[in-house]
């Protein structure tokens, strides 16, 4: 059984699918804490758990009526069993499955076992802002393909040097879209874009979550 503190339907508010309407499963529990970490309601204690096996998840998805899935927390590839909810999600080739995962956990056997279905992989990349910078798995940056999604976390101009170091050195825009995503209580999105325009970053996209325009940035549900 999966611990899930949320299922809701909205729009999903960053990466390749922005703008469109998704059915989302929020996990409980995350192997990290960022310090600015915007879902700490997921692994605090906070939040009342609910308890899905694949089928209730699956039903409620069927229900949502929605092609878009993002599975998302806390971290999803935490979860016990997630391979197995996975596997029952791509037997329904009507669905999109997003997995958006924090940059700790290695992607590569999800990645060989679902190569033939429709699994995207939104990753984050977790600069020296965060304190959680030595846990990101390096080897993601090399197992990604045009189906994934790097995603830089930047809180200051520090992570916006580290991410030029290592989108160079892996040469990660040939691999994958990169997003840059500003954490705007510590920089403002004017100064990412300055810097991609200094650095003549052509390859990379600025990101801001959507839902915090449309919504309180501390709603949960949206």
């Amino acid at each position: 059984m999966f611990k899930v503190i949320e299922t809701f339907v909205s729009i999903d508010g960053e990466g390749p699918t922005s703008g469109e309407l998704a059915a989302f499963v929020r996990f409980s529990d995350c192997n990290l804490r960022c310090a600015w970490c915007d879902t700490t309601y997921s692994w605090d204690g906070t939040s009342c758990v609910t308890k899905m096996g694949v089928e209730d998840i699956y039903q409620w998805i069927q229900e949502a009526n929605v092609k878009n899935v993002t599975l998302t927390g806390g971290e999803p590839l935490i979860q016990p069993g997630i391979g197995h909810l996975l596997d029952r999600l791509v037997q329904d080739d009507r669905l999109v499955i997003h997995i958006e995962t924090n940059g700790s956990i290695d992607i590569t056997p999800l990645k060989h076992r679902y190569k033939e279905q429709n699994v995207h992989f939104i990753i984050d990349y977790k600069g020296g802002e965060s304190r959680m910078n030595r846990h990101m798995c390096l080897n993601n940056l090399t197992v990604v393909d045009q189906k994934d999604v790097y995603k830089f976390v930047i809180a200051s101009e520090t992570d916006l040097q580290d991410a030029l170091s290592v989108i160079k050195q892996s040469q990660l825009s040939t691999r994958c879209p990169v997003y840059f995503s500003p954490v705007t209580d510590l920089i403002s999105p004017a100064e990412v874009v300055a810097f991609m325009k200094e650095k003549q970053l052509n390859d990379v996209r600025l990101q801001l979550q959507l839902h915090k325009y449309i919504w309180p940035k501390e709603m949960r549900g949206v």
